[in-house]
């Protein structure tokens, strides 16, 4: 694969070392020439000291045969610029970072894939660690629903039920689904079927239509979550 990879910052230069580690071949658009030399000595790719909103400039990176190209500068007016040459120039994938929300829509608009600020991605799952423990991971799909791993505390409410019983009890909701379970003694994940038994220990990865809320962590025994989220009184 050819990509293009705009700006050496904090976000450009891990994503240059994992794609020149994948064995991706990769161009580097970087203005700052200290940081171009120091991509072109430690890394195995091609650099151009150059302004990526400069039409010229992405041609002569390779654009006509660019798989995709991925802005990373910390300007959004920059890597729009940018995202649009890239378009102009029919380059298939186009991918952006989004610092300012407000300005979400409008990367959307001209059709390129974006991501949020990585910093307040971070800080989100900071926040996340300190506000709910229980959870070991997650991801918000939409605007409401996440994917999260959790594991079974002892004599949480689900524990050693199967996915029916634990459905006659009413514990899993239609808007809550155990997608995969890791268990100590077995090697891989197990697909969870009805008749699968939930035990102590097991992590678990849910989907939740209402989020990993109080109310659906409860479930797997962790209450912790419920003080957590009514400033230390446990309902």
């Amino acid at each position: 694969m050819y990509v293009i990879i705009v700006g050496a910052g904090d976000i450009g230069t891990p994503l240059i070392e994992i794609a020149t580690g994948a064995g991706y071949e990769v161009v580097v658009i970087e203005t700052d020439p200290e940081k171009a030399d120091e991509v072109a000595s430690d890394y195995d790719c091609m650099v151009l000291n150059a302004d990526a909103t400069v039409k010229e400039n992405l041609v002569d990176a390779g654009s006509d045969r660019a798989d995709a190209i991925v802005t990373t500068t910390d300007q959004d007016a920059t890597n729009v610029m940018v995202s649009l040459l890239a378009k102009e120039l029919d380059v298939p994938n186009v991918v952006s970072v989004v610092h300012n929300p407000e300005h979400m829509n409008l990367f959307r608009q001209i059709g390129v894939n974006t991501m949020q600020n990585p910093q307040r991605l971070i800080a989100e799952s900071l926040f996340r660690s300190v506000d709910r423990p229980s959870i070991v991971d997650y991801m918000r799909v939409g605007d409401v629903a996440e994917v999260f791993e959790i594991t079974v505390a002892e004599e949480a409410p689900i524990a050693g039920k199967t996915l029916i019983e634990a459905d006659e009890h009413g514990l899993l909701g239609d808007e809550t689904l155990i997608v995969a379970i890791e268990r100590e003694d077995t090697d891989s994940p197990i697909t969870p079927r009805g008749q699968t038994r939930i035990e102590t220990g097991d992590l678990l990865t849910v989907y939740s239509g209402t989020g990993a809320t109080p109310d659906v962590t409860d479930i797997f025994g962790h209450y912790e979550d419920q003080e957590n989220g009514s400033n230390g009184v446990r309902l």
